[in-house]
This record gives C-alpha cells, structure tokens and sequence, in this order.
C-alpha cells in the first residue's frame, strides 16, 4: 500500500494558513497536512514531506529527501530571482502568479483614464484650493487610436489589453516568451524589439518580474526614445526602473507623465524627491489589493494537491533560473 502523501506548512502561521489547512485536512485530499509552528517542527516534517508551501532555507531543504514540490507564497520573488539553492533543486515550483491580473489591470486603467482626462493636473491644484482649468480642448488626451505598450504580456498584459480594446486603444506588446498571438494585442514582440516598439508608445505600461535580465532595463535613454507626449507606468516591480533617470526625464520634459505603484525602494521616504516631481501619479504598492485574494490562493494550493496526487502537471510552474 502506498504511503499517505505528506504536505507541510512552513513557518511562519497566521489565521489564514491556519484556516487553509483547516479546510484542506477536512477534505477528501489523498495529503496529510501539517503545520509547522516552528523551525523545530519545519526540520522535523520537512524530512518527510512530499510537498511544502511556504520559503525553505537551505538547512531544511538539505533536510527534505522526499521534497517534490514547493508552492511558493507569493507571485514573483521579492529579490526578483531564486537563490542557487533552490535553482539546484530537482523539486518543482509553484507560484501565485494570475490571481492578480484583473485587479492590477483595472488600476493600470485608471492611471490611462487619469491622464487621459489630466487628473495629475488637477489633483495637486484640488489640494491647493485652485480653479485653474487648462485652455479649452487642452489637457485632456482622445484614447481611440493611441497606442499602449504592454512590457510583459502574461496574464495582467492580456486582461490589460483587453480592457484598452474597450476604449478604442491599439495595444501592441513585447514578452521574452510568448510568442504566440493574444486576442486584443496587435502585435507580440520579443524583448529584443523593445527599443523599436518606444516610439510608439503614447502610454507604456511595465508588468514584468525582476530578474537579472530586467534589473533596472528602463533608465534614461529608454525614456528619451519614447515620446515627450508619452506616459511611463510602472506596476511590475520597482527594481525594473531607475527612479532618478525617471525623475530626470520628467523634469526635462522627456515624458508627458508616470504612474507608479512599485518602487526601487519601498516605502518612499518622505524627503523623496518623487513626491515633487511634476506629472505623477503615485500609490503606494497596492495595485494588485481586491476581494477574494486569499481565496484564489487557496484555490491554486488545492487544485495542485489534487494535480500532483493524480500525477497530473501542476498549474503556475517556475523556471526557477529565470524566476517566473
């Protein structure tokens, strides 16, 4: 008779892991779940498990003989890439990516409609007390027929571009794996062709990792290659972008705006010279915030039980090396 399947979760707990595995230990999953409440229980159960959600070090995993697959707890690794470690490992990864996409999507709109209709004007002169409109027919931009470049066509590119469609917006991308055609986008570049595609832009929007590949691949002469009339929007992470390259250029007039949710560092200090740099539009990480997150997430963590016990691929699978 087989062994019963064993899956772990790492420490630290909260009240939402603990309802997980509440949830999961009443179902009929072929697992037995554990909650490791401490480093101490992590080094014992890990020895046994053939699954783990959670970030593992490398004792632990020097630890787990049987470790197959670890779900990770977030959609992109903070530092942008795995350590040497884990990329090592034989174990398959799992993230959360795709339960943001309609959330961020949505926030991505906003920022488009806001300059469009020139709320990075008046914003800064509601807080002033001023009735100062910009000259007739002046200050606002007529969506149909602009151009939005999507850096990073995965699931928040494709929802993305999905909701431009709506306002009449042409949507072309570049990806450094996808290839194949995505409804709604004209045109699916490679990375390569980024250089190319800025030109065109009347508003480009970031949604990429941070990887060694795209670690700070939007500075200053990327920003001179768009258009002075273009809006730079960044909801990726912040690593991606030189803040003061992009400071500079919106002083110097090389972009009309940016719109910012992610950050080369986090929190911005108040002293930061972004909160004074003209034509922005800035909150504070939290474009992916909406209902039901927790939810999703539970649902990847026990779709791929039931996955991994039938033998069956799992969903959300990462090249550890390139990490996403």
């Amino acid at each position: 008779m087989q062994d019963q399947l064993s899956f772990v979760f790492l420490p630290p707990q909260d009240d939402i892991i603990r309802g997980w595995h509440h949830r999961l230990t009443a179902s009929s999953s072929p697992f037995k779940f554990h909650l490791a409440e401490n480093q101490a229980d992590a080094l014992a159960l890990i020895a046994g498990a053939d699954a783990a959600y959670g970030e593992v070090t490398p004792e632990l995993l020097s630890r787990a003989s049987k470790l197959k697959w670890l779900q990770a707890p977030y959609a992109a690794p903070p530092e942008g890439f795995f350590p040497d470690f884990l990329q090592q490992h034989k174990l398959v990864l799992t993230n959360f990516r795709g339960i943001y996409s309609d959330h961020i999507a949505v926030h991505v709109m906003a920022y488009i409609l806001g300059f469009a209709r020139g709320l990075h004007y008046y914003l800064p002169r509601q807080f002033k007390h001023e009735w100062n409109p910009e000259p007739l027919d002046t200050g606002v931009i007529p969506l149909p027929g602009k151009t939005v470049l999507i850096v990073g066509v995965g699931g928040i590119g494709s929802e993305l571009a999905r909701l431009c469609a709506a306002f009449g917006l042409r949507v072309i991308g570049v990806d450094a794996r996808r290839t194949e055609p995505v409804q709604y986008v004209q045109r699916v570049a490679a990375a390569g062709e980024l250089d190319q595609l800025l030109p065109e832009a009347d508003f480009l929007v970031v949604t990429v990792p941070l990887t060694p590949a795209t670690r700070l691949m939007f500075k200053r002469d990327r920003f001179r290659a768009m258009k002075s009339s273009a809006f730079f929007i960044n909801v990726g992470r912040g690593g991606t972008t030189s803040i003061a390259d992009l400071i500079e250029a919106l002083n110097a007039g090389d972009l009309a705006g940016a719109g910012l949710d992610v950050f080369e560092d986090e929190p911005l200090l108040p002293e930061h010279p972004l909160w004074r740099t003209p034509n922005l539009l800035i909150t504070p990480h939290m474009a992916s915030y909406g209902p039901d997150l927790d939810e999703r997430r539970f649902a990847i963590i026990r779709d791929n039980c039931e996955r991994f016990a039938s033998g069956k691929p799992l969903h959300n699978v990462v090249d550890k090396v390139q990490g996403f």
